[in-house]
């Protein structure tokens, strides 16, 4: 069985949902502390042929909090943010299959930052065909004072995996034979390349979820998480 871990993104680049894909069982972190300047509420779309970034704004909160415990900022203006990504994407030509996705996510009645996170991965998901499991580690009966590699490997232990996937930012993290003593196999999911055309501009690369599904089919979209990375 195969599992994999990682901190709620909003909205996140096309290799969040390779790794989702690439496993059985999906751990979303909602007790980890937030991070500022993180990717966990924000990320980057293209408007004018240039990136620029998005984000969700939060209530200002003590830096020890866990995701799970901060805030959306109760003047955050939804309506704002829709109008941004739909001048960004409207000539784009998948446009129309897009947008009233984006429209459920973001109008979403929620103010706690994990739960409209995690909404807004579940919906891409469904819409993706993703059907992975996915479990919120609060949930997951281990010791949560636990950090790092400790906590990875009694969560790993807790659901019963025999192999472990993560990024490769995790390779300077994670230790192969710690996990190998634990009878857990460590591989590492890097994506390869994805081009397409985005109106004419030069490609950037890595952008959010919504770039590739404003620029491309479904079908092009399910192939590419399906097969278009490496395991190492």
């Amino acid at each position: 069985m195969k599992l994999a871990i990682m901190q709620p993104y909003f909205l996140p680049y096309i290799g969040y949902f390779q790794l989702i894909a690439a496993v059985d069982v999906f751990v979303v972190y909602d007790n980890i502390k937030y991070t500022k300047k993180g990717w966990i509420n924000r990320n980057r779309m293209l408007l004018n042929g240039k990136d620029v970034m998005f984000s969700l704004p939060l209530e200002r909160g003590s830096d020890s909090l866990h995701v799970c415990q901060r805030e959306l900022a109760a003047e955050f203006n939804r309506d704002k943010l829709l109008d941004q990504i739909s001048s960004a994407y409207r000539r784009a030509p998948y446009f129309a299959q897009t947008f009233p996705l984006i429209e459920q996510i973001i109008g979403l009645d929620e103010r706690n930052l994990f739960q409209f996170i995690q909404y807004s991965i579940l919906k891409v998901c469904e819409y993706l065909n993703i059907t992975t499991k996915i479990k919120i580690s609060s949930h997951i009966a281990i010791d949560h004072q636990l950090k790092s590699q400790d906590k990875v490997l009694a969560l790993c232990e807790a659901i019963g995996t025999d192999m472990y996937i993560n990024t490769t930012g995790g390779m300077a993290l994670y230790t192969k034979e710690e996990f190998q003593a634990r009878g857990i196999n460590l591989k590492f999911i890097k994506p390869k390349p994805f081009g397409y055309g985005q109106l004419n501009s030069e490609f950037v690369p890595w952008l959010s979820i919504i770039d590739v599904m404003m620029f491309n089919p479904l079908d092009t979209i399910q192939d590419c998480i399906e097969s278009n990375y490496e395991l190492i």
